[in-house]
């Protein structure tokens, strides 16, 4: 299948720069994947899309500051480090900027203390390919206190404002810190909007999917088949695992918030092979694209993603492709916003 055929034009004044005043006042486009019916409407009609079978799963990880800006202390040259994967013993996999002058034994500083000491050191300990590196960190205190004080949230490239509220990058359910991107499809949501859909019956659940590059990375091949996903790091409790047990066995939908939602859910499907799913954690480089039979996932909230990406390719596996390229058209033709801080599909 070639990747030529989830392209798409996109006009970059939709590319949404900057947040909405108020999370729940984005579009929504309702697409129904059986018929291909579209409708629009705004975020919070969710609450009429959504009934006392529903299971709505919400992924609760939190975006670490995790764009490093240091120096070279031997040379005085600038650096930059995104941190990507925590890897355990204070060492992280890292995209490096620019990589050519990070070889295998340099040192990083960032940040200086009132005496004029460095506040965090990095070391180079491995070198990867498009600029990966895998770097060791030597500090006093506490690691992410310091990404904290030091660290800027990794906006995705096409963002060209800056970003003037954190949180405005984190969904209202954050919880479980690790990646370097947003699962922005909950971005949408409001702690009052969850409670209103509680209050109809809806069921909430969370996962967890510290989201890397690997899902916004360009297709490597031409071929969609060829494409090598990077593996991120999941967790499913006891207690989400029993109520996405509860709610199929019900006849219930169960409704992912987010493809990283999605992916995570699907991942521990394919693990228990058609067995009663359990709690577990693990990693997964799960690739969905048109053909996969979906196991878990009945529906899907989403935003609306990049030309030729693996995120368009997972939302026409489930909702079909033509289906998905007609909506996309109307959302563009409708002037929809696109992407991280952009609006909204409900695929049901």
């Amino acid at each position: 299948m070639n990747v030529d055929l989830f392209d798409f034009d996109l006009p970059e004044e939709l590319i949404a720069q900057t947040p909405l005043a108020e999370r729940t006042a984005s579009r929504l486009l309702m697409l129904n994947k059986e018929t291909g019916d579209i409708r629009h409407g705004t975020f919070v009609d969710i609450e009429q899309q959504l009934g006392e079978n529903d299971l709505l799963i919400l992924n609760d990880t939190r975006v670490i500051p995790a764009r490093l800006f240091g120096i070279k202390p031997d040379t005085g040259a600038k650096v930059e480090l995104l941190l990507l994967k925590e890897l355990g013993d204070n060492r992280w996999e890292t995209l490096a900027k620019p990589a050519k002058r990070l070889k295998a034994g340099s040192t990083l500083a960032f940040g200086s203390k009132e005496d004029g000491s460095t506040l965090l050191k990095a070391v180079v300990e491995e070198e990867g390919e498009h600029g990966a590196r895998i770097v060791r960190f030597v500090y006093e205190g506490i690691f992410h206190e310091l990404l904290d004080q030091l660290g800027e949230m990794p906006l995705p490239p096409y963002i060209k404002e800056k970003l003037e509220d954190r949180e405005r990058y984190q969904t209202v359910y954050a919880r479980h810190e690790g990646s370097a991107a947003a699962p922005t499809a909950g971005l949408h949501f409001t702690k009052e909007l969850l409670e209103r859909l509680q209050r109809r019956g809806v069921k909430i659940a969370y996962v967890t999917l510290h989201v890397g590059l690997g899902t916004f990375r360009p297709m490597s091949s031409d071929t969609v088949e060829e494409h090598v996903m990077h593996s991120e790091y999941y967790e499913i409790s006891d207690t989400t695992a029993k109520q996405i047990v509860e709610t199929k066995s019900n006849g219930g939908r169960i409704i992912a918030v987010g493809t990283t939602s999605a992916r995570t859910l699907e991942s521990v499907a394919r693990r228990f092979e058609g067995k009663p799913i359990q709690a577990c954690s693990g990693w997964t480089d799960i690739f969905i694209y048109p053909g996969y039979d979906f196991q878990l996932v009945d529906a899907l909230l989403t935003n609306f993603h990049l030309p030729k990406s693996t995120l368009v390719m997972l939302v026409s596996a489930l909702a079909g492709r033509e289906a998905i390229m007609k909506a996309y058209a109307e959302a563009v033709e409708r002037r929809y916003r696109f992407f991280s801080f952009g609006d909204a599909m409900f695929i049901y």
